[in-house]
C-alpha cells in the first residue's frame, strides 16, 4: 500500500487559505498513492474562537469536495481532523473516506487536552470503532489520544492492523511524540501512522516529524520540520509476520479488562 503523509503548515486565523492549500496538497498526493492522510484541525488550526461559524457539517460543500477528490482519484482519504458540528455541539472529528468517495467512519476525539482548554470549545466523543478500507482493518485517533494506551490496545484487540494519529503536536514535547508512536506500534504489533503539522500558531511551534512505525516498533519513514508530502509503501502482511514471532495480544487477560 502506497501512502502519503501530508505534513502541512497550518496558518493561524486563516481558514479559507488553509482549506484551499490543504485541498491542493491532497490533489498532489492522491493521484499516485493508495492512501492520503492530513494532520489535526488543519482548516482552522488552534484559532478556536470562531468555531460556531467555521465548523463544518457533514453534508456541506467542503466535506463533499474531499469525497470528490477520493472518488476522482480512486484513493483512500483520511483528511486529518476538522471541527465538525453535530446536533449543536462541535467535535474535533476525523473521517475516513473510501475510493468511491463514501464516508466509512466518523471519529470524534475522545480525550480533550485540558491544558489547552479544549473542553471550552469541543465536546468529547464517546465512541472508538475500527473500520475497513480496502479490506484492511484500521482505526483513527487524534493527537492527545496518543497518551492513552488503552485506546490503542482496544483497537488492536478489535483487529486493527493500522492506526492513525493525526496531530498538532508541539515542538516542546517532540521527543515524546516519537517515543509514544513507536511504543503504540510495538506493544500492539500494528502499523501506527502519525501525521503532524508544522509551523507556528501564536507562540506554539509544531514539531512535524510525521512518521510511519512498523508493527515491530521501528520507524519506517520520518519527516522533518518543514511542510512536505512524505511518501512511503507498507506491506500489511508484516503485521501477521511480527505476530507469528511474538504476539502479546494473545496473552492479554481480557477478563480483567473493565
Amino acid at each position: 500500500m502506497k501512502i502519503a503523509l501530508i505534513q502541512m503548515q497550518v496558518l493561524e486565523k486563516a481558514k479559507e487559505a488553509n482549506a484551499r492549500h490543504g485541498l491542493e496538497l491532497i490533489q498532489q498526493a492522491a493521484g499516485d498513492n493508495d492512501l492520503v492522510i492530513l494532520p489535526e484541525i488543519w482548516t482552522t488550526g488552534y484559532s478556536l474562537g470562531h468555531l460556531r461559524t467555521e465548523a463544518e457539517e457533514m453534508d456541506n460543500g467542503f466535506i463533499q469536495s474531499l469525497r470528490d477528490i477520493a472518488k476522482e482519484n480512486r484513493c483512500l482519504l483520511l483528511p486529518g481532523s476538522v471541527p465538525m458540528k453535530h446536533e449543536d455541539k462541535i467535535f474535533n472529528t476525523s473521517i475516513a473516506i473510501d475510493r468511491a468517495g463514501k464516508i466509512v467512519n466518523v471519529y470524534d476525539k475522545v480525550h480533550l487536552f485540558q491544558m489547552y482548554h479544549e473542553d471550552r470549545f469541543f465536546a468529547a466523543g464517546d465512541k472508538f470503532n475500527c473500520y475497513e478500507l480496502d479490506g484492511i482493518t484500521m482505526a483513527s485517533t487524534v493527537c492527545y489520544d496518543l497518551r492513552f494506551p488503552e485506546l490503542y490496545r482496544h483497537m488492536a484487540l478489535a483487529g486493527a492492523k493500522i492506526c492513525f494519529v493525526v496531530a498538532e503536536w508541539p515542538d516542546t514535547r517532540g521527543a515524546i511524540w516519537r517515543l509514544l508512536l513507536q511504543a503504540r506500534a510495538a506493544e500492539n504489533h500494528m502499523f501506527v501512522v502519525g501525521v503532524n503539522a508544522v509551523g507556528v500558531s501564536g507562540s506554539q511551534k509544531f514539531f512535524g516529524h510525521s512518521m510511519v512505525c512498523g508493527p515491530d516498533g521501528r520507524i519506517i519513514v520520518e519527516g522533518g520540520t518543514k511542510e512536505e508530502i512524505i511518501r512511503t509503501e507498507i506491506n500489511i502482511e508484516e503485521v501477521e509476520q511480527v505476530r507469528e514471532g511474538l504476539n502479546a495480544l494473545k496473552d492479554v487477560r481480557r477478563e480483567l479488562i473493565k
